[in-house]
């Protein structure tokens, strides 16, 4: 009975994945990209897919999650043609594996905030060590980068040991955002640019974190390696996001474009 269900639950994860990997094909009328998307950078680069259709006229598939398990995907060779990452590392694991024809290249560096929707909760590094604050999200910092500056930032101000019992973790920026927006966490360690995003922007308050307080959020963009119908839009995409216009998008989001 037991070996039965092990069975059933690993056959429901392959269906789940097979099925992720069908609703990422391109439609088949050649102008489609599917881009893997770090869920930081999520609405920066829906309004940067809009004006790529607008000057090219090809369209942009979006799939949004942590780097980590984007890159896992990658590797067990999901069909995507680019993968924007919160960071270098997983861009440049997918390079030295083989995966991606060029090497990665910083399109943007992200920023931290502390962000609450508690209205009579002041977000500051003095408020998290307080007994009326009781859980603190954060991204996962085994799988999202975002999580591992975070984490940084308690280790750089001594508290990581005294808060690490409220801890509670995201997989990605967008559930940290969730747990915030619910209530399950009273505030939360979390991206600039999903603040300022349409979503969250007249929701709650926020305060910026010192960027000397982390390791600096360099993140990175590959081409993947694909048939050569597609190759051309792709790279078309990548020199794309660093053209004025994309990069004027990124600045509105929050994020920094020079070191």
């Amino acid at each position: 009975m037991r070996e039965m269900v092990r069975m059933t639950k690993n056959l429901s994860s392959l269906l789940a994945f097979s099925s992720l990997l069908l609703s990422c094909l391109p439609t088949g009328n050649g102008n489609n990209l599917t881009i893997a998307v770090s869920a930081n950078v999520q609405f920066s680069v829906e309004e940067i897919a809009e004006q790529f259709k607008e000057t090219t006229g090809i369209s942009c598939n979006l799939v949004i999650g942590s780097s980590g398990k984007l890159t896992a995907q990658i590797m067990e060779g999901a069909p995507y043609h680019l993968f924007l990452s919160a960071d270098m590392k997983y861009p440049e694991t997918l390079h030295q594996n083989g995966r991606a024809i060029n090497r990665p290249k910083v399109y943007a560096y992200g920023n931290l905030v502390l962000y609450t929707q508690d209205s009579i909760l002041t977000p500051s590094l003095e408020v998290l060590t307080q007994d009326k604050v009781t859980h603190i999200a954060m991204a996962n910092p085994k799988i999202a980068p975002y999580g591992i500056a975070a984490e940084q930032v308690l280790q750089h101000y001594g508290i990581l040991n005294s808060v690490k019992d409220k801890l509670v973790f995201g997989e990605n920026i967008s559930q940290t955002n969730q747990f915030v927006a619910t209530g399950a966490a009273q505030i939360g360690i979390t991206a600039k640019s999903t603040v300022l995003s349409p979503n969250l922007i007249h929701n709650g308050h926020w305060q910026g974190l010192d960027p000397s307080s982390y390791e600096s959020i360099k993140q990175g963009i590959v081409v993947l390696k694909q048939n050569k119908e597609t190759a051309a839009d792709a790279l078309r995409f990548h020199d794309f996001i660093f053209s004025d216009k994309a990069q004027e998008i990124l600045k509105k989001y929050g994020y920094s474009i020079d070191e």
